[in-house]
Formats: structure tokens, C-alpha cells, sequence
């Protein structure tokens, strides 16, 4: 397999995902036809691989697609995201999207750790200061009430940190200080589906759309910086899956039955509080994903038509046997 893109000569790049194809950092296949390309990161153009070398990386990219949680489609084109970086465009009929619940439970028990690791040690340090102001008589009510201070900061955060900043009411950019964040809300938007409601001095700032996901992006984290236990993790991702989707979820996290005052959602369950996050995180990069699959389905609809000229000119009998084993595993 050649290792330069034959439009622009720029590097294909490697992957250290497929043994038997290196090759590329986005892979395209066609199951059904036996179609594998390469698609060039400098230049968007895909170059077809040779024969001989397809069959083998046509099957693992149909299997590792399959198990990949995080991935969108037309109706033509679908777009998945290892855990490793490498990208792979599927090209055929879509199958069902799933939320990538697996990829939180590492992450959300590592931040607990983190947070718990960092405050243990802080407070520890802590404890060494008044014991020894204590032994050394210079303890004072003055002393004891700074020392209050900072281990509520160790367990709460700076109160003064600011977190985000989000667009005002006058479009120019406000800052956020960790103390607003027991005052944020995600409320019903018939317009928006949801909108988060974020104070900001005696004022309220309303954010829909993508200001709401970029600002949420920045306040969920601080709000769980104390990450989740096991249960809260697996709770968490069961009320995305009853709802089906992470957007269904939002809404009904949004909406609250009976209550005429939205519950900030720092009061809120830590459950929901996860699970809010990761429902914001998941749409993001699912919107992210979206937004390449235009340029891709017209990119490969191009590449198609070279690929088959060029097979037909080339095709075996050893060649057309592998065809069909691969047609009829993706049909």
C-alpha cells in the first residue's frame, strides 16, 4: 500500500489499530462492492487501495464498526470514531446509533479519584498546620477560621475560580465564577427543546442552541468535579437509555412535572447531574460527526466512479469469490 496520497503527496499518515492495513488515520469501506480507501487529511481526497490488500481491513473495519458505539449515518454514509483516533466511513445501509454509555464509567471514576486524591492531601496538610499551631500554643480563633476557609475551598473549589464564560444579554462575553454554578438550571424551551439558565450578579442569563452546549461543556464538569461511584455511573447511563437518545433525555431532564420553580441542577440527584453531562458531551461530538457527513457522502459518490473503473479493469476469479463472501456478510 502506498503511504503518500497520489492527489497531493502529502502523508496518509499510520494507525497502530490495523495490523494487516497501517495505513491512514480515516478509512473508508464498501462491504458490499469491496471498495477500501484511504482518505487523505490534508487534501479530503480518498485514494483507493489495491486489490490484494483490501479484503482482510474491509472485514475488520464491518466488525470494529459494528461494536462502536459512537457513530452517525445517512441514509448512505456512516461515520464512527475508535477509541484509538481512527476515523472509519462506512459506506452501505445505516444501522442503529447507540449512545456510547461505555466510555464514562472510566472517566467519570478517574475524576472521583483525582478529586478525592487531591483534597485527602490538601486536607492533610491541613491538619498538620493546626496540630502544629496547637502544640506550639500560636492557635488562634483567627487562625482556625482561615483554616474553615480553605478546606472548604479544598472541598468546594475556589468560590472566586471562574469556570466559563458565556455570551450576555448585550452578546459581549461574561465571566462565570464557581460560585453561580448552585444557581444554574436547565429548564423547558418549547422553542429549544431546553435552555440553562445561568445567574450571573442579580440577573439571569437564558442560553439555547450552541451557546447552552458550549457553556454546559464548561459548568457539568465543575459541578461533578467529585466524578461519580460505580452505581451513580451505571444509574446515570440507564436514564439515558430509557429515554433512547441523549437529546430525549435533555428534554425530559428539562421538564419536571408539578415543579414551578426549575431545581438547580447542583441540588439535583448526582445521578442526573452525570447524567446531564454526559447527555451534553454525547450531542456535541454526535453534532461534530454530523456536520462531516455531507462533505463525505459527496466525496465518496466521486470516488466511487474511479473505483469502479478501476476494479472492473482489474477483477479475478480469486478476487470476485472474496466479493461475495464480503456481499453476503453485509447484506
Amino acid at each position: 500500500m502506498y503511504s503518500t496520497c497520489i492527489f497531493c503527496n502529502s502523508s496518509l499518515g499510520r494507525n497502530d489499530t490495523i495490523d494487516v492495513f497501517p495505513v491512514g488515520r480515516r478509512l473508508a469501506f464498501d462491504a458490499r462492492k469491496g471498495r477500501l480507501w484511504v482518505v487523505c487529511r490534508s487534501c479530503e481526497r480518498w485514494n483507493l487501495s489495491p486489490l490484494e490488500e483490501r479484503w482482510e481491513a474491509i472485514e475488520w473495519c464491518e466488525e470494529q464498526y459494528r461494536g462502536t458505539r459512537l457513530r452517525v449515518s445517512t441514509p448512505n454514509v456512516g461515520l464512527a470514531r475508535l477509541k484509538s483516533g481512527l476515523e472509519i466511513v462506512r459506506i452501505g445501509q445505516p444501522q442503529r446509533p447507540e449512545f456510547a454509555a461505555w466510555r464514562y464509567g472510566d472517566q467519570f471514576g478517574q475524576r472521583r479519584r483525582r478529586a478525592v486524591l487531591r483534597t485527602g492531601a490538601g486536607l492533610g496538610v491541613l491538619g498538620a498546620g493546626i496540630m502544629g499551631g496547637i502544640s506550639s500554643g500560636m492557635m488562634t480563633f483567627m487562625f482556625m477560621g482561615g483554616f474553615s476557609r480553605l478546606s472548604r475551598h479544598l472541598i468546594s473549589g475556589s468560590p472566586n475560580t471562574i469556570i466559563a464564560r458565556i455570551p450576555g444579554d448585550d452578546g459581549r462575553m461574561v465571566e462565570v465564577p464557581r460560585r453561580e454554578l448552585r444557581g444554574v438550571r436547565l429548564v423547558s424551551s418549547p422553542a429549544h427543546h431546553w435552555q440553562l439558565l445561568v445567574p450571573h450578579g442579580r440577573t439571569t442569563i437564558a442560553l439555547h442552541g450552541d451557546a447552552a452546549y458550549r457553556a454546559s461543556s464548561a459548568l457539568l464538569p465543575a459541578m461533578n468535579r467529585f466524578g461519580g461511584s460505580k452505581s451513580e455511573v451505571r444509574e446515570a447511563v440507564s436514564q439515558i437509555e430509557r429515554d433512547g437518545s441523549p437529546a430525549a433525555f435533555m428534554e425530559r431532564a428539562a421538564h419536571v412535572p408539578g415543579v414551578r420553580e426549575p431545581v438547580p441542577i447542583a441540588l439535583r440527584p448526582a445521578s442526573i447531574r452525570l447524567a446531564i453531562e454526559m447527555a451534553v458531551h454525547e450531542d456535541v461530538e454526535r453534532r461534530a460527526l454530523e456536520g462531516e457527513l455531507a462533505s463525505l457522502e459527496s466525496a465518496w459518490r466521486e470516488a466511487e466512479e474511479v473505483a469502479a473503473i478501476a476494479d472492473d479493469l482489474l477483477l479475478s476469479r480469486r478476487v470476485s469469490a472474496a466479493l461475495d463472501r464480503l456481499r453476503g456478510r453485509s447484506g
